[in-house]
């Protein structure tokens, strides 16, 4: 089965911020493709990493606002949907969010309407694997997967990043002195990439945010 990369509609794309009265869109296709790309057990490039992902709800969303973190392009974003605040703030968040999807969903994911319209197709399916791989199992105290006692399903939030270090420290000291799975990150990049080169040439809104 071929599989077309999902664009941004047409509204969405040369827009500055807010000069269209709907700047944010729901991307239902751009969902079905996620899920038929790298989630699905049939997937092209499926990625096991994403399997939990197959019982989680999921959102996605088409964004002409442009965003940015410390002078950094933000051209993408996971978030869960839970929310913080008063029972009618609350409310309409609710109602917001059901009208677009039908349902609430476990993980939110945002992009960039004009940047996911320009980009090359290995930087977009690496943009929107990054995404997906903040899209989390929990882990209990012993490392392993949290299920839902009643339920049974995955127990989901959003995940850091696997590598949190300064690249002084490896320049001085070594990968062996470095934090968490440093070493696996230099092996990994010392390899030719699985699917194929790419950039990403924006930052992650999730990264540098409070992680659940």
């Amino acid at each position: 089965m071929t599989l077309i990369r999902p664009r941004p509609p047409e509204s969405l794309l040369g827009q500055e911020g807010f000069d269209t009265a709907t700047p944010v869109q729901p991307a239902h296709d751009l969902l079905a493709w996620m899920r038929a790309t790298f989630i699905d057990e049939d997937a092209p490039l499926l990625n096991e990493d994403h399997a939990h992902l197959r019982s989680a709800r999921l959102g996605a969303l088409w964004c002409a606002v442009p965003n940015a973190r410390q002078g950094n392009a933000v051209v993408g974003m996971c978030e869960t949907t839970a929310f913080m605040g008063n029972r009618w703030a609350k409310a309409r968040f609710q109602q917001q969010i059901v009208g677009w999807f039908g349902f609430m969903p476990h993980f939110l994911l945002t992009f960039d309407a004009g940047f996911a319209d320009q980009c090359d197709d290995a930087t977009f399916c690496s943009l929107v694997e990054h995404e997906l791989y903040h899209a989390g199992q929990a882990k209990d105290a012993w490392g392993a997967p949290r299920f839902s006692k009643t339920t049974g399903e995955p127990v989901f939030e959003i995940r850091g990043h696997d590598v949190e270090e300064f690249v002084g420290v490896v320049a001085r000291y070594g990968v062996g002195a470095a934090a968490g799975q440093t070493a696996s990150l230099v092996a990994a990049a010392n390899r030719s990439p699985i699917i194929c080169e790419a950039e990403i040439a924006g930052a992650c809104g999730t990264c540098g945010g409070r992680i659940a």
